[in-house]
């Protein structure tokens, strides 16, 4: 089933740089790159600081194949999007959680402390959108608008929580997924955030 929601979430985020690169009005091949470095980006950050080699999308060329096809689909059916809008961001929260606990998995694997497997399994969930981001020349949403690194650390130890307890891993893996996305939908539709730090020099001196 991980799989599955796996290949879902790749499409998703893929769809979601194809559309960033589009707003910076790119040529084909800059939106194929945005959509694979925002689809796959975070799994081979989490990689290589856990010094997992080969890096996952290396052994799997499939994943390249999907996000390549994710993007190349975007152009075709961006003036469309706005009437896929809600689908999109539920889409995109399924990709938060997956990728989360996917990146929990791996540290896991690896015989990594707590710590450690909860900052893969956020790394995994929200580097690929810092990357996008970056690469597009803004800010990194992830970090300033509603929740959604939050929602990735919240999943990370609900996860972590419920497999130390001996819970049945489909069991979860449900529990995970129905308490981010119902977190990542309660943000944006009320705008849910943690509150701003906003330095000024000239207000403290």
């Amino acid at each position: 089933m991980l799989i599955s929601i796996y290949m879902i979430a790749i499409t998703a985020e893929a769809m979601s740089g194809a559309l960033a690169a589009g707003r910076r009005n790119m040529d084909i091949f800059g939106v194929v790159v945005i959509a694979f470095f925002t689809a796959l980006g975070g799994g081979t950050v989490r990689d290589i600081l856990l010094g997992n080699f080969p890096v996952t999308w290396t052994q799997h060329p499939r994943y390249i194949y999907m996000t390549i096809m994710g993007g190349l689909v975007t152009i075709v059916i961006a003036r469309f999007m706005r009437h896929l809008h809600q689908l999109f961001l539920v889409l995109d929260a399924i990709g938060l959680v997956a990728f989360t606990v996917i990146g929990c998995n791996v540290a896991l694997e690896l015989g990594y402390d707590t710590v450690v497997v909860v900052m893969a399994g956020i790394t995994t969930g929200i580097f690929g959108g810092i990357i996008r981001d970056i690469m597009c020349n803004r800010t990194p949403q992830v970090l300033r608008h509603e929740l959604y690194a939050s929602v990735s650390l919240v999943v990370a130890f609900l996860y972590l929580t419920l497999l130390s307890q001996g819970v049945n891993e489909n069991v979860t893996l449900l529990a995970a997924f129905s308490l981010g996305l119902l977190l990542r939908m309660a943000a944006i539709r009320w705008r849910l955030s943690l509150p701003v730090f906003s330095y000024s020099q000239a207000r403290w001196e």
